[in-house]
């Protein structure tokens, strides 16, 4: 099978013409120099198809180079067009020849280089390229590329003859060939052979060969030879290139000009074409993201630590650990600062026993080797490790599991309605890769040297034979799969040492990854098996890789992507999903557009949020993307007509006139984050803008528009202080009013012990389903956008159960526990347990049975406390000044109301129930006044502080007797249908009103007609 190339991708061409049109005037000329004491050497063609070098007779030593007509100011005006056409900030000077070009991963940056170099032939007739990489794997990547779009570049561009060869330091008559040549020449250099010692004669021996006189070359320098050439130099990924001694390298070529590919730019020098993640996002040139989750539930029975960073950079160092703490009774997880000495059990910390002993000893902070250890536990805490979570091996399993049968859906999704002679040549290969960090999880090797699974060989092989016979994939290819091993589907793409055995690929401390010989031939057949992989000729469909997938090779048709950690990886979010972002291909190599086909899932050990998240850390970071902001330059591009009647951009001056505006008008903050005024004005389409910029008023609006997010907002014009009434506040009635209902009360309680643990202990034995700690898998989209990279609601999975763990575990003390949470005696609880008859579920998950039944007992306890509650009337009472005091803010028809009859100018509500009984009372001819009570005013019950909703005051028929009520707004007034706590509060509301006297009643109300009636 050969991929096909689709060569009317517009925004592919929009990228090659924003490369060709910075020359627009140049003169189709070729220049020459002498290669001096060298007419007449042997001159050595080399045959690409052949992979062989052939000596043709004799040729004059003349050098063939790449000559530029166009002077500086020329090339700076095709520049600001260029700049101008793609909606990009003008350069306001041209120090260099150097040009950036943004384009997102997967969406074809290669072949656009490649490609732009045909058209600059074309064009101009430059004849001599080089494309710099940063790794051998990017290399052979390009290598591969040129080999499989050599037959479309040929029929696109008339049977054009064009060499192209990696560099090799043993074979420089690819440079001399490379120099001579009147052919377009393609050399493919990794930096790593250039940048060594190429200036210091006294270190020749360690210099890279190319900088050293060569006999073979009659005393030159290879790169003298391509220095010569005037060559362009194409550089993938220079974030990557130009560190250390990348920059002085880079010149030692004399490049006529760079031209600079990435995703993600760490330094902008002109940018001519963006293409950023979220514009291959939201014109579906990339697959769309899942993100697959696995997270532990109810596993906190023992002692949980994650370790997230260390510090040393303030005395004393410290650390921060993730752990479970214990917070008004429950388990909730925090993250918590410690440094040397910290004692993890600590009211502070986690508030529980099972961290006796975790006392923190060390803190080491060495990058990519941080860990702490404690002085009585002999665990070692490294980051993205965890302790205490649910068996690790347990965790893989599932990832390996769950990644199977994602697989065999996306095939029963894509090739089901397919016969088995339709498949052949319409059919989508689907491929599922995992990254490991250890070769040996997945190989290793007996005694007598033969290969063996490791552990994740073991596992996949395992859970794909039971899988596989589910009755709902019997129908795959026809019952193909069914036939094949399980040994057959999978494979490894590991480095190989010279005993023939399988390596981890060696890697920097920052993650970079270090190739020798080994390394080179994995790369290269990595590269050679890329279609291979494609075609259902070959059963592999699960790839396992090291490290040599994560950069310089991806493949369209893989839909899974699964990283399996025992450690922190250095692998990135975007490096791991730019290997499956490509638009997959059928049998016939033609690339699939379809958006409902086209999605990536990852197969991710933390939460999709805390992915999302990561995700567009990376993303801000790396490609310098701004969700949510607008940059003083982002308008600069726009054009308009001057005073002299010339249409050009407003350039840098102007777009920072509109940002300052922007500022002012409180669109923007000072950073340029966009606020919800801006979204409030691009809604209604009336942003305001200088009148000077009027005339490009649909142009502003779309930089604007592009910026925000499509989200529901609150209007910033709408946005009210609440006030007081005065005609309400200082009228005798309210004060009246007021007087009855402002003092506060205590209580006293009294119940029967006996009937407390009967109450509980039947309670308990009712009520308590305790379950194992589970392991739960969820899925759901990612929406990535202007506004950021968010959790598409609409896309989620319910939960599902992949693993529950049954073993035992270490009995916490109970007792002590709901001693302390519920200040009864040690007897009273352990009459309760006993009683329940439930110990046997304690031993199942020890920590949810303690707060599940901490839940329990406290309710029964409470209701008890009610029961037998008596409020007694204080001295003490609430200032009506308060209400001067509180500060209220809302929005008009959001929620707020004007108000006649309240203590404030307005009512601000919080639910639909409550909105709708303050306009009723507000049309109520009968109520004479009424106040929303604020949060200050409380009542103190058993269970807290509660907050009544409404004081009431109405007026009978005949204006004379007035009726005092606090009325409680509930979505239901059945009783039944309230939560435990509701209830009890609401019992205490009456009692404590009641105490009070003043003929005031108490209501729950969520109809105002039935209020009415009720009332009588």
């Amino acid at each position: 099978m050969k991929l096909k190339f689709d060569p009317n991708l517009d925004y592919q061409k929009e990228a090659i013409k924003a490369v060709t049109d910075l020359f627009e005037g140049q003169s189709s000329m070729t220049s020459y120099f002498s290669i001096n004491g060298q007419m007449g050497f042997d001159y050595v063609k080399y045959d690409s198809d052949k992979n062989k070098y052939s000596r043709p007779k004799q040729v004059f030593g003349q050098g063939v180079a790449n000559k530029l007509t166009l002077n500086k100011e020329d090339i700076l005006i095709n520049l600001r067009k260029v700049q101008t056409h793609n909606k990009l900030a003008p350069s306001e000077s041209l120090d260099g020849l150097d040009f950036n070009i943004e384009m997102e991963t997967g969406t074809g940056k290669t072949y656009v280089y490649l490609r732009t170099i045909f058209e600059l032939n074309k064009l101009y007739d430059f004849k001599k390229f080089i494309i710099v990489v940063p790794s051998v794997a990017i290399k052979e990547g390009v290598y591969k590329n040129l080999q499989i779009t050599r037959n479309h570049f040929k029929e696109l561009y008339d049977n054009v003859l064009y060499d192209f060869f990696v560099y090799d330091s043993s074979k420089l008559e690819q440079v001399r060939n490379y120099s001579t040549n009147s052919n377009i020449q393609i050399m493919i250099i990794n930096i790593d052979a250039f940048n060594k010692s190429f200036k210091d004669p006294s270190k020749e021996t360690k210099a890279n060969i190319i900088h050293r006189s060569q006999d073979k070359l009659n005393g030159y320098k290879p790169i003298d030879l391509i220095a010569e050439t005037n060559p362009i130099v194409i550089i993938d990924e220079p974030q990557s290139v130009m560190g250390g001694k990348g920059e002085e390298a880079i010149n030692s070529l004399n490049p006529l000009c760079t031209l600079r590919y990435s995703a993600t730019h760490k330094e902008i020098q002109n940018l001519i074409y963006k293409l950023d993640a979220v514009d291959a996002y939201e014109k579906n040139l990339v697959k769309g993201i899942q993100v697959a989750s696995f997270e532990s539930l109810d596993y906190h029975n023992k002692a949980y630590l994650k370790l997230i960073s260390t510090d040393n950079k303030k005395s004393p160092i410290t650390a921060k650990i993730e752990v479970d703490a214990n917070i008004n009774g429950s388990i909730k997880r925090k993250t918590v600062t410690v440094k040397q000495g910290t004692d993890l059990s600590e009211a502070k910390i986690t508030n529980r026993d099972i961290y006796q002993g975790y006392t923190v000893d060390e803190i080491y902070c060495e990058e990519n080797n941080e860990y702490v250890s404690f002085t009585q536990k002999g665990d070692i805490l490294r980051i993205g490790k965890p302790v205490g979570d649910i068996d690790d091996i347990e965790v893989k399993k599932a990832q390996i599991r769950k990644t199977i049968e994602e697989h065999l859906d996306k095939e029963l999704e894509l090739n089901k309605r397919f016969t088995k002679e339709e498949l052949s040549k319409k059919g989508i290969k689907v491929l599922s890769l995992f990254f490991i960090d250890k070769v040996s999880n997945y190989r290793q090797y007996d005694e007598e040297g033969n290969p063996i699974n490791g552990p994740y060989a073991d596992i996949f092989e395992d859970q794909y034979k039971k899988i596989i016979q589910k009755p709902k994939y019997s129908t795959l290819y026809n019952d193909i799969d069914l036939t094949l091993s399980a040994e057959e589907v999978h494979n490894g793409y590991f480095s190989v040492d010279k005993k023939g055995r399988v390596k981890d690929t060696r890697e920097t401390k920052k993650g970079k990854l270090r190739a020798n010989k080994d390394d080179e031939n994995t790369f290269n057949l990595i590269m050679k098996d890329k279609e291979k992989l494609l075609s259902f000729d070959s059963p592999l469909k699960f790839i396992f890789s090291h490290s040599a997938l994560r950069e310089g090779w991806d493949n369209p048709n893989v839909f899974q992507i699964c990283t399996l950690n025992e450690t922190k990886s250095n692998m990135k979010k975007r490096q791991e999903i730019g290997r499956g972002l490509r638009l997959c291909v059928n049998q016939f190599g033609d690339r699939i557009h379809d958006k409902s086909i086209n999605t990536l899932t990852i197969m991710a050990n933390e939460s999709y949020e805390d992915f999302a998240k990561s995700l567009q850390t990376e993303m801000e970071k790396d490609s310098g993307i701004k969700f949510g902001i607008i940059d003083k330059k982002d308008f600069a591009h726009i054009v308009m007509e001057n005073k002299k009647g010339e249409y050009k951009p407003i350039g840098e001056q102007g777009s920072l006139a509109l940002f300052n505006h922007f500022k002012l008008k409180n669109y923007i903050n000072g950073k340029g984050k966009i606020q919800d005024a801006l979204k409030v004005a691009i809604d209604k389409d009336n942003i305001d803008i200088p009148e000077k910029y009027q005339s490009i008023y649909s142009d502003i609006v779309e930089v604007a528009k592009k910026h925000t997010k499509k989200v529901p907002v609150k209007d910033a014009n709408k946005r009210r202080e609440v006030k007081i009434n005065k005609r309400v506040y200082l009228s005798e009635e309210f004060k009246e009013f007021w007087n009855k209902i402002n003092h506060k009360t205590t209580y006293s309680v009294d119940f029967d012990t006996d009937e407390l643990i009967n109450n509980c202990s039947n309670a308990l034995r009712k009520e308590l389903n305790i379950h194992s700690p589970k392991l739960i898998y969820t899925k759901s989209g990612l929406s990535i956008d202007a506004g950021g990279v968010t959790v598409d609601e609409n896309g989620k999975i319910p939960p599902s159960v992949v693993y529950t763990e049954e073993e035992e575990v270490a009995l916490p003390d109970i007792i002590t526990f709901l001693q302390n949470e519920t200040f009864l005696t040690r007897k009273t609880i352990v009459q309760v347990l006993i009683q329940s008859d439930t110990i046997n579920q304690f031993k199942k998950n020890p920590q949810e049975y303690m707060e599940e039944s901490l839940k329990i007992i406290k309710r029964k306890l409470n209701e008890m406390l009610i029961d037998g509650i008596k409020y007694t009337e204080l001295d003490d009472y609430y200032k009506q000044e308060l209400f001067k005091k509180e500060e209220l803010f809302g929005y008009l028809e959001k929620n707020m109301i004007k108000s006649e009859h309240s203590v404030y100018d307005y009512v601000v509500y919080d639910s639909t129930v409550e909105e709708e009984f303050a306009r009723n009372l507000e049309k109520d001819e009968s109520v004479e006044l009424y106040v929303k009570l604020p949060g200050w005013f409380k009542i103190n019950t058993p269970i807290g502080g509660y907050n009544p909703d409404w004081a009431v005051l109405f007026k009978d028929e005949n204006d004379k007797h007035k009726l005092y009520f606090i009325v409680e707004t509930k979505g239901t007034t059945d009783w039944y249908k309230l939560r435990g706590s509701e209830k009890d509060k609401i019992r205490c509301d009456i009692k404590h009103f009641k105490a009070l006297g003043n003929q005031i009643k108490f209501e729950v109300a969520n109809d105002y007609s039935k209020l009415k009636i009720d009332m009588g």
